[in-house]
């Protein structure tokens, strides 16, 4: 089975967008960001005036990209949208800046994956609204400048600490995204199956919740998978039972833990005698991408306390050796 959130789908921030919120009342967790949030935004239409960059960052799948739409909704302006892996040349980032209206938002996603030059024509851009851009082949090139509206740039990303610290500091407001409470899933689970006109009971919603690694964007994608077992093998209606057959049929245990997470905590400790090792030599080991190890993987792992991550390399805890029920044995340290 594949993980239930592969990288590709954390970059693209890609599910059904019928189920996402369009306004800060309907948005479900992340208080003390969205009220702050709320204040900047109708500060901001209160001067009349284009709102400062916001950098919103966190494990993926916390609802950076919904924010962002929120956040454009609320200004009542239009959001464009990019990712940071796909804008290689300063072309591309002059196209969509150009493109852009008065006070609009501009949203990048992964943005710590576009290139050192591409954040600094960034630089100009978001200070003095102008492009500083040299044109022309070798011998032949010329300085450019070009006057841009006044917009707001939402950069959102989930490793803060790989942005530069020029372009870092040009962001006028910073987030932090925090993984959620069962609570606040039970209730995006339950908004989310009425949004999809989907009958489910309470039981069921609190397993889903309990079974979404703290993370909205897994609930959603959980629920979606269970309606569906209740469509074919049941009437419709999503209950304790279906629920309960369908996430062991996706291989999604009941702390949450899929069949992904537990082949690389057996790996740490069958291959490695429990760590310290390398991620590159874990990454060859279970066959996944070193990025997609510490992007979607390691976060959760290392939020629950199965895992620690050391200058030496990544090591398995007693709670890894519980869930996997595997005999720690008595070792020299």
């Amino acid at each position: 089975m594949d993980k239930i959130l592969d990288y590709e789908e954390q970059v693209t921030d890609n599910y059904d967008k019928s189920i996402r919120p369009i306004n800060f009342d309907e948005y479900i967790g992340q208080t003390e960001v969205k009220e702050n949030v709320k204040v900047f935004v109708k500060a901001a239409l209160l001067r009349d005036k284009t709102l400062d960059h916001v950098l919103l960052y966190g494990p993926p799948g916390l609802g950076k990209t919904t924010l962002a739409h929120i956040i454009a909704n609320e200004l009542g302006v239009d959001i464009k949208t990019a990712n940071g892996p796909t804008i290689e040349k300063t072309g591309d980032l002059a196209a969509i800046l150009s493109s852009l209206e008065p006070r609009d938002v501009l949203f990048i996603d992964e943005i710590h994956r576009m290139p050192r030059y591409i954040e600094e024509v960034l630089y100009s851009a978001m200070e003095d609204y102008q492009l500083d851009i040299i044109i022309g082949n070798e011998g032949q090139t010329r300085n450019i400048k070009i006057d841009l509206p006044p917009f707001t740039l939402i950069g959102a990303t989930t490793r803060a600490g790989d942005l530069s610290s020029p372009l870092r500091d040009r962001f006028g407001i910073t987030c932090k995204l925090e993984y959620y409470t069962e609570d606040e899933l039970k209730q995006i689970v339950k908004r989310s199956a009425g949004v999809l006109d989907v009958n489910i009971e309470d039981s069921a919603t609190e397993i889903i919740a309990k079974r979404s690694r703290k993370t909205p964007r897994i609930a959603n994608r959980l629920l979606k998978r269970v309606a569906d077992f209740a469509l074919v093998e049941g009437d419709g209606v999503i209950t304790e039972e279906v629920t309960l057959k369908a996430l062991k049929r996706l291989g999604v245990d009941d702390t949450g833990l899929d069949k992904v997470d537990l082949e690389y905590l057996s790996s740490i400790i069958n291959k490695f005698n429990g760590g310290p090792v390398g991620i590159d030599s874990i990454a060859s080991t279970i066959g996944e991408e070193s990025t997609n190890i510490e992007d979607v993987i390691e976060p959760f792992l290392l939020q629950e306390g199965y895992l620690k991550r050391t200058a030496r390399g990544r090591i398995a805890t007693e709670k890894a050796y519980q869930v996997l029920n595997i005999k720690r044995e008595n070792t020299l340290f």
